[in-house]
């Protein structure tokens, strides 16, 4: 009996007070290290911290001397800029504008055989070298403008052919280049020949060989303008 008892109250013992337990040391936890996570914001105004972002600041400083050095190295190597592009297509143009020049001068020389040859009755010479006239004029004597003409000239638009071709011509020169302002002059002694020439086709009638001498004489200072004139606008295109 007493050994019965011995035994229940070990029993009970054991029950009542747990063995300690071996951890097992696969199932020991090991400390969680948090890592930071956080994004770097776009202001942060931290230095570089790396040696690229350090490389990339260096290339940024850099690349405003490296441009303007490869521009006047480009220039120094002879490439052309854009008004030096203008000036070679100019260049390359000068046949067409010089073409009003050419043609007037044609139509003065035609004239001028025209009162020299004598073949037609006097009342057709004059009507024909009168058109012509008219047409070497090129709308630059305000006196021989017909009223469309006069019009557009009185509204501000620039009519004169042989005006168009100096602004044309000397588009990429200074106002007060000499080359330019010699153009204008030349302009101007052009006019005035013409306007001479139309003085002389309302005064006489090309009855006396006094008249017709006047008529060609002028003709002829009047090729010479334009040719004096054509050069200018040569000088003008760098031709």
């Amino acid at each position: 009996m007493a050994a019965m008892r011995g035994g229940a109250v070990a029993s009970i013992h054991s029950l009542s007070i747990p063995q300690p337990r071996r951890p097992n040391p696969t199932q020991i936890p090991i400390p969680f290290k948090e890592e930071n996570t956080q994004k770097p914001q776009p202001n942060d105004l931290t230095p570089f911290p790396s040696p690229l972002r350090r490389r990339a600041a260096l290339l940024l400083f850099l690349l405003p001397s490296i441009a303007s050095s490869s521009a006047a190295s480009a220039f120094s190597f002879g490439i052309s800029g854009p008004k030096e592009w203008l000036r070679e297509q100019k260049k390359k143009a000068a046949k067409f504008v010089l073409a009003p020049i050419e043609a007037s001068r044609k139509s003065l020389s035609d004239a001028h055989l025209l009162l020299t040859s004598g073949t037609d009755s006097e009342v057709e010479e004059i009507e024909e070298v009168r058109r012509l006239l008219g047409s070497a004029a090129r709308d630059c004597v305000p006196e021989q403008r017909n009223s469309v003409v006069a019009f557009q000239s009185r509204t501000g638009v620039e009519v004169c052919t042989f005006s168009l071709l100096v602004k044309n011509a000397a588009s990429l020169l200074d106002e007060r280049d000499p080359v330019k302002l010699e153009a204008e002059a030349r302009l101007s002694d052009v006019v005035r020949s013409f306007s001479a020439l139309g003085n002389l086709m309302d005064d006489d009638h090309f009855h006396l060989a006094t008249d017709r001498d006047k008529l060609r004489d002028g003709l002829m200072d009047t090729i010479g303008a334009l040719n004096k004139f054509e050069q200018g606008i040569k000088d003008c295109l760098g031709i």
